[in-house]
């Protein structure tokens, strides 16, 4: 009876042993498992959305920052010497560039979306509202102040509708044949620097027609071969903004 009781009692310890080692193992690999998921599941979480955090983010025209709500983007590029030429974005279209083949020696001009009630006025010294809310080329073309006739670049400049924003960049010389005449009527549409603009000069404007003060949106750069980055031509500009929508 005593070896049938220690044989029983064995039995038992031995059943309760095998009952807590199977239990602390199940509890063991529960929590493996929970710990994986988290971490696994941290770390999918981190992939996903630090990818998309990390993802550089494109403002139109590739501008170092979005525009406000309501306001259009652009970017435009002089010319590069006689070599390389200028280049005009709008809302992330590209309106005139070598790659279009739209662009020639000169001065190269863009105009967007006329709008015949003309320009409101926003702000001071701000370029006032643009010509419409879609922002649509509506003609350019490009003009040779070298060897060109300016009469040309006169006409254009004179049917250029009320309302309408003006890009305008230089490729090689722009100002050999400028007059006064062409000269005014581009000081109209908001520049500064068209009356100084010299031979093999850089200079890059966005105006509009019927702009009542001076734009913002204007660079130039004087032709000095002291200063000069090619040789005999300075170095190319490059210019970003935000122009506000016009406000009905």
């Amino acid at each position: 009876m005593m070896r049938a009781g220690g044989l029983l009692k064995l039995v038992v310890l031995v059943s309760v042993l095998f009952v807590a080692v199977f239990l602390a193992f199940e509890l063991f690999e529960s929590n493996v498992n929970f710990n994986l998921g988290k971490v696994f599941g941290k770390t999918c979480f981190c992939v996903l959305f630090c990818f998309s955090a990390t993802k550089p983010q494109h403002h139109r025209c590739g501008l170092s920052k979005s525009c406000p709500e309501n306001h259009f983007a652009f970017k435009i590029t002089s010319g590069a010497a006689s070599v390389v030429g200028p280049k005009m974005c709008f809302q992330d279209n590209i309106l005139m560039s070598g790659v279009k083949n739209n662009i020639g020696r000169g001065i190269n001009i863009a105009l967007l979306n006329a709008n015949r009630k003309g320009l409101k006025l926003l702000a001071i010294n701000r370029l006032v509202g643009t010509p419409g809310k879609t922002g649509e080329l509506t003609k350019s073309d490009s003009f040779d102040m070298w060897s060109g006739d300016v009469n040309l670049l006169i006409k254009f400049l004179k049917e250029i509708e009320d309302g309408s924003i003006v890009m305008m960049a230089t490729f090689d010389d722009p100002a050999t044949k400028l007059n006064d005449e062409a000269r005014n009527l581009i000081a109209d549409l908001g520049s500064s620097s068209i009356s100084i603009l010299g031979f093999r000069d850089n200079w890059v404007f966005v105006g509009g027609k019927g702009i009542k003060t001076k734009s913002p949106f204007e660079q130039h750069l004087k032709n000095n071969a002291e200063t000069n980055k090619y040789e005999g031509w300075p170095e190319v500009l490059e210019m970003e903004g935000c122009i506000p929508v016009k406000q009905e």
